[in-house]
């Protein structure tokens, strides 16, 4: 099967959730919370497309980088390429019941595994789907992660311990979740944390500490400060805020800031390999990839999974030699228009 018949079956089995659009920018979807979309206007997912659809590539074809090196690390594993999946639950409400949660959930961990990299299982307003997320990354020898909504300190930590359990390879929070909708329809409390919150929760285990959600240079030096491992610059796919920055805008400056002491990765509107490159050369180390997951997941299951990402990971391979990359760990700002960021 390819991708054209994976987002055929996607579009077919989600009718009414997500159209599988030509182009994933959040207009046919806007205001879909439940659902694929952003909230209120949708202006925030359309912000974080749209801002990095500008940012531009500069060829470059007098070179020697003629097989670009793939590979990135990241927690002590090696990934075959920086793409990693996304954290995302909520099959029945979000994507209308087109796979269980459970399917979702071995899917993404076990096509992820056989593409190289690692997905992250998400928690949600049922508690049972982070239950069944942590079930498939034992399943699979420990390879995923864990990330948690921002509940009261005392549940994250009961759930960072069932992580550990299952052998993950980190846990963390998505922050950004702290005024998520789903979470309040079904009654599970979730919000922001204090500094000291923050370290009673790294202090909590020994696994690497991932907090997704930030969008400012003085959270991130809160989240060093407090020895999380990894931050994601994300504002939850333009899902929890109207008129918010997009990722790309502040990314930059973050990864100057915070960079050289912990890891900077980012969410937001990743649709092919070219976004994952302008992405590096904005300074993530890797990039988290949603919406193109899921197709995967619902149109053919881990198979459609891999497919998708071993389609980014191609992608990614050509940009490369076409930008004169040689290495993924080493992408420069040289490559990318930079009047587009200013």
């Amino acid at each position: 099967m390819d991708i054209n018949e994976i987002k055929k079956n996607a579009r077919e089995k989600m009718k009414g959730f997500c159209n599988v659009c030509n182009e994933c920018n959040g207009v046919w979807c806007a205001g879909k919370v439940p659902g694929m979309g952003g909230c209120g206007t949708g202006d925030s997912f359309k912000r974080n497309y749209n801002k990095l659809k500008r940012i531009r590539l500069i060829l470059k074809t007098i070179h020697s980088a003629k097989n670009p090196n793939l590979e990135t690390y990241l927690w002590g594993e090696k990934l075959s390429f920086p793409g990693i999946v996304a954290p995302i639950t909520g099959a029945s409400y979000n994507f209308g019941n087109a796979v269980t949660e459970e399917e979702y959930a071995n899917s993404v961990v076990n096509g992820a595994n056989k593409a190289g990299t690692i997905a992250m299982v998400g928690d949600g307003g049922d508690p049972a789907y982070l239950e069944l997320g942590l079930k498939a990354i034992e399943k699979a020898g420990g390879k995923g992660i864990a990330i948690i909504k921002p509940r009261s300190n005392e549940e994250i930590i009961k759930r960072i311990k069932l992580a550990e359990k299952a052998g993950a390879v980190a846990v963390g929070i998505d922050i950004d979740g702290a005024g998520l909708l789903t979470m309040a329809l079904y009654n599970q409390p979730v919000g922001p944390k204090s500094f000291k919150d923050l370290k009673t929760l790294v202090d909590s285990t020994k696994l690497p500490f991932i907090v997704k959600g930030i969008l400012s240079v003085e959270e991130a030096k809160f989240c060093q400060k407090a020895g999380v491992d990894t931050i994601v610059v994300s504002n939850h796919g333009g899902r929890i805020l109207d008129d918010t920055l997009a990722p790309c805008e502040v990314l930059n400056e973050i990864s100057k800031e915070v960079g050289y002491k912990i890891n900077v990765l980012v969410d937001g509107a990743a649709r092919n390999g070219g976004d994952i490159l302008k992405y590096l050369a904005l300074g993530a180390k890797g990039v988290l990839i949603g919406r193109p997951i899921i197709w995967g997941a619902v149109g053919n299951n881990q198979e459609g999974v891999k497919i998708i990402l071993e389609n980014f990971k191609k992608e990614l391979y050509k940009n490369m030699i076409l930008t004169g990359c040689e290495e993924a760990s080493k992408v420069s700002s040289r490559i990318i228009h930079k009047f587009i960021l200013e």
